[in-house]
């Protein structure tokens, strides 16, 4: 999925444009990220440099970023030197991970000098280093080089930049037909694509995939079994691939699965998966890159700011749980009270017969219409009627724990649907605001500390609106992100005749249909079902049952915890959760 040499060429073509251009800003957003922003006659322009090892790039951005208040030393030195430099060449090897900006800068003493970035994107191995025209090091962002088992390479101030060593493999946009079969039937054999990747530089997985898709017809070849008319096919498929690069005509190409996780990219058309994989064309390879990386990263984010919340919630559920069962075990205990009522009754009969310091009592139990021979303990240290008092306290003692725990657990089994309730509206949260609204809900019903949701508070952010859906016949269907949205839907925004839903049994938002007084079609019912279950915990589900109503038959129990309500007059319609379903009808 890394950026591959030949895409790199196709976004060095984009920033021709660029050449002649001044250094306006400079700024480094992370640790790992660099912006230089270009003034040309066109406007501004800000060329992103990331050597992030998973989201390694160079291209033109559109999108914002925050900078930190004081600027780190890596960006003060490329400010020192890039300062109003104009940009007069860019540069890559071949089709190597490799861009060199060449700027013309003026130095300390007043004097031209040539300073020359390096921008290498090759994964683990990506660098961004100031080179001065003597091809000395000024300055890296990274001060590793390489690193073996032995020892460690380090960029170092003032030695001479040396370029990463390249293996002997072929350009496909200038080699000849000669030199590839040659090249491949010279190969030890295996599998085409695995061969190409060795054989050509510059090219991704992806495309050495797609190029023995199409020579293979879809099916699988080894490069041993190569016929003259495979050659052929794969000479045609790469000459076009080469045209395509070389007079940029492009199609830049995002993959991603049918839930929208986002596989790989290319900058040709992209059929080697089918229907198994759904593909998004962009119209520049900086947009494609824009896309791709800003959902990776926000997908990357998201899960860092929700790992902690995922953790906090598993381990109260698992505790909540744990106390119940300890809670039902006592109720089970509880269920042999009456039989300390029946000793106390006893005993009370045969008072006259216990002296104080006897260990046990045998007397017939004539409460039973067999009058069995029943074996009361008693406490040598008690007097008789200390010994019926605490039988008598003993039942009294269980049947409170009775009345006590079956609240405790009913309780107990509440929260266990509320924290059920926002493990679920977390999974399904797909915005950094999400997650925040759901943190500020645990802190105001007692689960997070106060303190520990201050900065949150201070940020002020609003809670993003219900998720909008329109059913074929034109009904707005709104859905709650969270428990707190859900109680302001059902209870605030729904009007009477509006209809309420909500998935049987199962964690998930409440979903309304807003019916402006009429009574929406069958079609528009189902769909609202459908959706109700795909935003639900029954997503995954073969088929889910989804209660529905009138909104003037749901209420709130008082001193209900969020999202929490309770309903009559209710129909269950079983729909089969459809993700594209729901997907179609949202509202964008």
């Amino acid at each position: 999925m890394s950026l591959d040499g030949a895409f790199l060429y196709a976004v060095k073509s984009e920033m021709e444009f660029l050449k002649g251009s001044r250094v306006e800003k400079v700024h480094q957003p992370s640790k790992e990220e660099i912006i230089i922003t270009f003034r040309t006659r066109q406007g501004a322009y800000r060329l992103l440099i990331s050597v992030n090892a998973g989201n390694s790039r160079v291209h033109i951005t559109n999108i914002a970023v925050d900078n930190p208040k004081s600027p780190p030393v890596f960006c003060m030195l490329l400010r020192k030197h890039l300062g109003n430099g104009k940009l007069i060449d860019i540069r890559q090897d071949g089709l190597e991970r490799i861009l060199y900006l060449d700027f013309e800068c003026i130095n300390e003493l007043g004097d031209i000098v040539i300073i020359t970035v390096v921008c290498e994107v090759m994964g683990r191995r990506s660098n961004f280093i100031i080179l001065n025209q003597d091809n000395k090091i000024i300055g890296s962002l990274k001060q590793i080089h390489s690193e073996t088992e032995t020892c460690k390479i380090w960029y170092l101030t003032g030695d001479t930049y040396e370029t990463p060593s390249r293996e002997n493999r072929l350009d496909f946009r200038f080699a000849e037909k000669s030199d590839i079969v040659n090249k491949i039937k010279s190969a030890v054999p295996e599998e085409l694509s695995k061969v190409l990747i060795k054989v050509f530089e510059g090219i991704s997985p992806i495309l050495a995939r797609e190029w023995t898709y199409y020579v293979s017809k879809g099916g699988y070849i080894k490069s041993s079994d190569m016929t003259p008319e495979h050659f052929n096919r794969l000479m045609l498929k790469i000459e076009k691939t080469r045209d395509m690069l070389l007079n940029n005509k492009n199609c830049f190409t995002i993959v991603s699965d049918n839930d929208g996780n986002l596989k790989d990219f290319s900058f040709v058309n992209i059929s080697q998966y089918g229907d198994l994989m759904k593909t998004s064309s962009y119209s520049s390879a900086s947009e494609l890159l824009d896309a791709f990386y800003a959902q990776k990263g926000l997908a990357v984010r998201m899960k860092q700011r929700a790992n902690d919340l995922f953790k906090f919630l598993m381990n109260l559920t698992e505790r909540i749980s744990r106390r119940i069962a300890v809670q039902k075990e006592e109720l089970e205990n509880c269920a042999n009270r009456d039989i300390y009522k029946l000793y106390g009754d006893l005993l009370s009969a045969n008072i006259y017969r216990i002296q104080k310091g006897d260990s046990v009592l045998s007397t017939q139990n004539f409460y039973n219409e067999n009058c069995p021979e029943v074996e009361i303990k008693l406490d040598v240290m008690k007097t008789p009627s200390q010994n019926i008092q605490h039988y008598y306290n003993e039942y009294k003692k269980m049947a409170t724990a009775e009345k006590k725990l079956t609240e405790q657990i009913a309780k107990g089994e509440e929260e266990l649907q509320y924290i059920d309730s926002v493990f679920d509206a977390l999974t399904r949260a797909s915005t950094e605001n999400e997650v925040l609204q759901l943190r500020i809900e645990l802190a105001e019903e007692g689960y997070i500390k106060s303190s520990s949701n201050k900065n949150n508070k201070n940020r002020n952010e609003k809670s993003l609106p219900p998720i909008e859906y329109k059913s074929s016949d034109g009904y707005t269907i709104l859905v709650g992100r969270n428990n707190k949205q859900n109680d302001r839907l059902t209870l605030k925004c729904a009007e009477k005749s509006d209809i309420w839903l909500h998935t049987q049994s199962i964690a998930g938002s409440h979903v309304l249909i807003l019916t402006d007084g009429e009574t929406p079609p069958d079609k528009t019912v189902e769909e609202a079902c459908i959706i109700a279950s795909v935003n639900s915990r029954g997503k995954d589900s073969t088929l889910v049952p989804v209660d529905y109503c009138l909104a003037k038959y749901v209420k709130k129990p008082s001193g209900a915890k969020a999202g929490k309500v309770i309903f009559t007059n209710y129909k269950t319609a079983f729909v089969r959760p459809d993700v594209q379903i729901a997907e179609s009808l949202r509202v964008k």
